[in-house]
């Protein structure tokens, strides 16, 4: 069977010249903070590579720190070869004006990963608890000491919004078909 052998010497090649790392980007979006998290997957190995939060200040006017946003968002872009991005899924808002904040925070941040082209992964937090700790009813604190535990960290990420964009990265990496199949 001919064919047979021309299609296991395509897939062959293919894993020879398939890239190693992938580097995932984690974001939790908020209009006041947005915490970020880029990790390096390397042979199923997680790095944490660099995080913090992109701060708007708030006596700019909405239009103008969305605007910023989005430019923190796309120098974050080219500070790291991204391949993946894994960014928390607003379901639910107990104060409906923070959750409308969020909300247009979370819109700009997506427009501007899907002008880049980046793929684009969505978690709920429920999704991260129950991923990291097995317990959709994880505090904060637990989630954070499973991010240090994982990435093999000395503390937990500082600020929090950081810790959850590390939550993000790690759940993108470890749910994304495309990340299994090339390592």
């Amino acid at each position: 069977m001919p064919w047979m052998m021309t299609m296991m010497s395509t897939t062959f090649i293919l894993m020879l010249t398939s890239k190693q790392e992938t580097i995932v980007l984690g974001l939790d979006p908020g209009l006041a903070d947005t915490g970020f998290a880029f990790l390096s997957k390397n042979n199923q190995v997680l790095t944490l590579l660099e995080c913090g939060s992109i701060k708007t200040a708030k006596n700019l006017k909405l239009a103008e720190r969305l605007l910023s946003l989005e430019s923190a968002i796309k120098k974050l872009l080219v500070k790291h070869p991204v391949d993946l991005v894994s960014i928390e899924k607003l379901y639910f808002a107990r104060n409906v004006t923070t959750g409308i904040d969020v909300a247009q925070a979370r819109g700009v941040a997506m427009l501007t990963l899907a002008k880049e082209k980046k793929q684009i992964l969505e978690f709920t937090p429920l999704q991260v608890k129950q991923t990291l700790t097995g317990s959709g009813a994880a505090q904060k604190r637990q989630v954070g000491l499973m991010v240090k535990t994982i990435l093999k960290l000395k503390e937990v990420p500082k600020p929090d919004d950081a810790a959850d964009a590390a939550a993000l990265a790690i759940c993108g990496a470890w749910f994304n078909q495309k990340l299994s199949l090339a390592q």
